[in-house]
């Protein structure tokens, strides 16, 4: 398999991340995370949250932020892709904006998490090894500290 088959590869699977959340799809958010042999060391930081570990305890969180989130949509920039062998490192800029439907004006919030997406070849298919994201602040946020 060539290095650029592998790129296509790659980022479509890191596009399908964002789109299964987006769509609220836990099937799809499932087919995207690594099992098998690299269950145990799944790993997820959901941007304020502590570290969580085990495929299972990373899937429940997201079961339960899909549950409670009626709108979210990415926007990534500052894409950068590393691939290693077997392994990847994917760095973006999420900017996200999410919605309420309990709200007159509907939408909440926008804001931007930095993200590193660390993806493992299993079986010839890239799969989602790691998920780490860190929200940054606005600028009048910074401001007001």
């Amino acid at each position: 398999m060539s290095r650029a088959v592998n790129r296509a590869d790659l980022d479509e699977v890191h596009a399908e991340f964002y789109a299964a959340f987006e769509a609220g799809d836990f099937d799809r958010m499932s087919a995207v995370w690594a099992d098998g042999r690299y269950a145990a060391g799944v790993s997820c930081v959901h941007p304020g949250w502590t570290m969580l570990r085990g495929r299972d305890e990373v899937l429940r969180s997201w079961a339960l932020i899909m549950a409670n989130t009626p709108y979210i949509q990415f926007v990534l920039t500052d894409v950068e892709t590393d691939v290693y062998g077997d392994h990847a490192v994917v760095t973006c800029k999420e900017n996200v904006l999410t919605a309420d439907e309990d709200t007159e004006a509907g939408f909440l919030a926008g804001g931007s998490v930095v993200a590193t997406n660390v993806f493992v070849r299993s079986d010839g298919e890239w799969r989602l090894l790691l998920h780490h994201g860190s929200p940054v602040l606005n600028v009048a946020e910074a401001e007001e500290e």
